[in-house]
């Protein structure tokens, strides 16, 4: 069951994605190509996947996707499946760089917003692999949190992001927050809402739906899962 993750923060938030174009990208410039003693070495040029990705995210980050045409959509959805093959290389070696397994992880989160066909079994099988090698890693457990809440797993999330705030995500108290409100637990969610404004103390959006959920105003079905 797909359940937009932060639907309820979003009726209080104007996208970031609103009035921006995605870009156009050529995913052939992700290729680097040298030459060594051994012979040719290919490899992925990380500061442009990192454009890409931060691009992406802008309009992809969270369910349903917000983009200003059909055309930029259909050109991310373009993009997400050759970057997600290109990274099906480096991922499934021997011995993968942690730093392309959780990008990789977060490219497919992604697609998986964006209704691409097995992006979800990727995003599980990734993270599943860079978090068996660094359980603590801190982007690894906050995207794979994110990514289970809004797939509809809210229970399954919620060690994830405990983690991810354990070790200093500060985000991941606001996700918390949010995934309990799913779960129907208005006290665990109001506490990490609170613990997150006082990070964030400058943002008026964040009190209004601590003041909404308080009053009542904010009413939400407790998920199955």
């Amino acid at each position: 069951m797909r359940i937009p993750l932060f639907a309820l923060s979003m009726l209080l938030v104007i996208s970031l994605a609103h009035g921006k174009e995605y870009g156009n990208y050529d995913s052939k410039r992700m290729l680097t190509v040298s030459e060594a003693p051994s012979g040719t070495k290919y490899g992925i040029d990380g500061k442009y996947l990192d454009q890409m990705l931060n691009d992406l995210a802008l309009h992809a980050k969270n369910y349903p996707p917000r983009f200003d045409t059909n055309q930029d959509r259909q050109r991310a959805v373009q993009d997400v499946k050759t970057l997600s093959g290109m990274l099906d290389i480096v991922v499934n070696g021997p011995s993968p760089d942690p730093e392309f397994l959780w990008r990789a992880g977060f490219l497919n989160s992604m697609g998986h917003n964006l209704d691409i066909p097995g992006s979800a079994e990727k995003t599980s099988a990734i993270f599943k692999k860079l978090l068996a090698a660094a359980p603590a890693d801190p982007r690894g457990n906050y995207i794979y949190g994110t990514f289970l809440a809004g797939a509809g797993k809210p229970k399954e999330a919620l060690p994830f992001l405990e983690r991810a705030l354990s070790v200093g995500v500060a985000d991941a108290a606001y996700a918390l927050g949010m995934t309990y409100l799913s779960l129907g637990d208005k006290q665990k969610a109001l506490e990490n809402l609170e613990a997150y404004r006082k990070h964030s103390p400058s943002d008026d959006n964040i009190a209004k739906l601590i003041d909404s959920i308080r009053n009542g105003k904010v009413e939400i079905k407790k998920s199955p899962n």
